[in-house]
């Protein structure tokens, strides 16, 4: 699934392409998981955000078409790529795509097309900023670069309760946008033991700073590429090259040389260094 680090590529590279740009027609899969953004015709494109792994199109009513609409100003085109979701950006193109799922024709005569070929994805349109539709959005922690995701917000919400640190990055709820690639990586640079359910100061403060730098690392390499990953212009990014334990069972610690194990956390499969990140 995306992390935050690809989501965050694709948001850059978005937005220059697609501020100021009406949306001008717009096709959707009949499911009720995209028709959504049929909504989203007739409004240009203010800006393109991001909120965890989602990204936030913002839309307001295009000038001369303002004075006809009845319903709400400013919209907010939400778009969350699930687990093979694939959202480009490129000229206009005749031709059939069976796992397109949704379209959008901007005015320039280019598209920006989502693909996901398992349909976990979904689309939503809602007032800008109104994220009640979604419990993942309405419920999600503070950003990782941000002042208000620290090692006393850490310590707080794992300290007081019995789930394993691993189960509580990937909720959403203490941090946004960290996922199963991003947390292995960053527990294995923190010496954290991803089952571990109390972290003290020094742990909690080296954690914070291992997510970060993970998290930064991976943005600039254009994210992770395992499979399905590609970003807006259809590349894929690099930071596969760049994993010291994520899918790496097996192999020797980078660190200190015993082998990497592979167990399963909450459903979730889990690498960690036994020497390196004791309990």
């Amino acid at each position: 699934m995306p992390e935050l680090p690809e989501v965050e590529t694709i948001r850059r590279q978005l937005s220059h392409r697609l501020t100021g740009r009406r949306i001008v027609d717009a096709r959707a899969f009949d499911h009720d998981k995209f028709l959504p953004g049929l909504g989203a015709v007739g409004h240009t494109v203010s800006s393109v955000g991001r909120r965890g792994k989602y990204l936030l199109i913002r839309l307001e009513p295009t000038a001369a078409d303002e004075p006809q609409r009845s319903g709400p100003g400013e919209l907010e085109l939400i778009v969350h790529l699930g687990m093979t979701g694939q959202l480009s950006h490129s000229c206009s193109e005749d031709h059939v795509d069976p796992y397109e799922r949704a379209a959008w024709r901007l005015d320039d005569g280019s598209e920006l097309v989502l693909r996901d070929v398992r349909r976990f994805g979904r689309v939503a349109l809602v007032p800008a900023g109104d994220h009640s539709h979604s419990a993942t959005l309405a419920t999600m922690g503070p950003e990782p670069f941000d002042d208000a995701f620290d090692a006393e917000l850490l310590r707080s919400r794992v300290n007081g309760s019995r789930r394993a640190i691993k189960t509580h990055l990937l909720s959403q709820r203490i941090v946004a946008g960290v996922g199963n690639i991003y947390a292995d990586e960053a527990l294995w640079d923190a010496g954290v033991h991803p089952a571990a359910r109390r972290l003290t100061r020094p742990a909690a403060t080296r954690l914070v700073e291992s997510l970060r730098a993970v998290l930064r690392a991976g943005i600039d390499a254009g994210g992770t590429t395992l499979r399905d990953y590609r970003d807006a212009g259809g590349g894929s990014g690099s930071f596969q090259f760049q994993l010291r334990c994520y899918g790496r069972a097996g192999e020797p610690c980078e660190r200190c040389g015993s082998l990497l194990r592979r167990t399963t956390i909450d459903a979730r499969s889990t690498t960690w260094c036994p020497s390196c990140q004791r309990r």
